[in-house]
């Protein structure tokens, strides 16, 4: 059986994460034949570390995706370039998986949604958290009205720093393409239009630093849901204390919290929240695992560039405020 052909272009955090991570988990399926970055050095030393056999080496994502046949492109750059990356690759018929946001613009990312759709291909944006296990149990907390009806909730980003110690580059802090809200609050407007459904309204106050090239640094929002509930958005890159990404969910019977991503809590209306587990026999992730399933003619579960185009319209009205509510619903789309 002859393997998926994959390249990966973009060798910061999430592209090393792929090849030396996630990659030698799925050997037998996915054969990694091109890597693209622009630093030379480090796409040699990499190259080097990932071992296996040896990929091509670009520094050109242009090149790449003009010279090597490739079944799949892993789009691991800063968002700026996302558009053309996948425009390329659309246009040759390769099947794309991008990482998050979309696209550095809602019109860069409606053109690729066009695009995607046109070149009739798998189109995949890096969307994980509605498949992590406690996400999966909250959904089934919450249908099974486990905290009664759902009055309102919070969303807190908020961070001792930012960027976080980890996640130094060039451009996370740019507030052309950097920021916690494109970062880290695209991934959490997903997970709760995927189980809370759409987000219609958004109102925001958003401070920056004087520095106008420099990213948010307090944000003050509501996302309004289509039945009405509101989300209360607290962001900041000043907290005190160990940072919190987290979402609160009060019903009219208790209240659930996910806290710092992955850890579930729930208890009765005027009741101390206590730990939730949440393990699953099987987890859905990673979404390579996913990819490869529906490249296979199985059945899979990935969030499209739909999901990814959805989620850039209330990220650029985040990001972007207007005066009172903003009405999202002309802009969403439909699948």
């Amino acid at each position: 059986m002859s393997k998926w052909k994959l390249a990966v272009i973009g060798l910061g955090h999430m592209g090393k994460h792929m090849i030396h991570r996630l990659l030698p988990q799925f050997t037998d399926k996915i054969e990694l034949v091109a890597l693209c970055d622009n630093d030379e050095a480090s796409l040699r030393r990499e190259a080097e570390a990932a071992g296996g056999s040896a990929p091509a080496l670009y520094t050109d994502y242009r090149l790449l995706l003009e010279e090597i046949p490739l079944d799949l492109v892993y789009i691991a750059v800063p968002p700026s370039l996302h558009y053309d990356v996948a425009r390329i690759a659309f246009e040759k018929g390769i099947h794309v998986f991008c990482e998050k946001p979309l696209a550095n613009s809602l019109a860069e990312a409606k053109r690729l949604l066009e695009l995607a759709e046109q070149a009739r291909v798998s189109h995949v944006i890096h969307f994980s958290l509605p498949l992590d296990p406690a996400v999966q149990k909250l959904q089934s907390l919450v249908q099974e009205r486990a905290i009664g009806s759902i009055q309102r909730m919070e969303l807190y980003l908020e961070f001792p720093q930012w960027p976080r110690a980890w996640q130094q580059n060039a451009w996370i802090t740019s507030r052309h393409e950097g920021g916690y809200l494109l970062e880290v609050g695209i991934h959490w407007i997903n997970m709760i239009q995927q189980v809370f459904g759409p987000i219609t309204h958004v109102q925001s106050e958003v401070e920056f630093p004087a520095d106008s090239k420099q990213c948010e640094s307090t944000v003050k929002a509501t996302m309004r849901l289509h039945h009405g509930v509101d989300i209360q958005v607290s962001g900041t890159d000043h907290r005190e204390g160990e940072e919190r990404v987290s979402l609160v969910v009060h019903g009219d019977e208790g209240t659930i919290a996910l806290e710092n991503w992955r850890h579930l809590f729930k208890g009765g209306k005027g009741e101390e929240l206590q730990p939730v587990p949440a393990e699953a026999e099987e987890s859905k992730l990673p979404i390579l695992k996913q990819i490869l399933r529906i490249l296979d003619g199985e059945p899979g579960q990935v969030y499209d560039f739909y999901d990814g185009y959805n989620a850039q319209v209330v990220l650029e009205a985040l990001r972007k405020p207007g005066e009172g509510f903003t009405d999202l619903r002309p802009l969403l789309q439909s699948k």
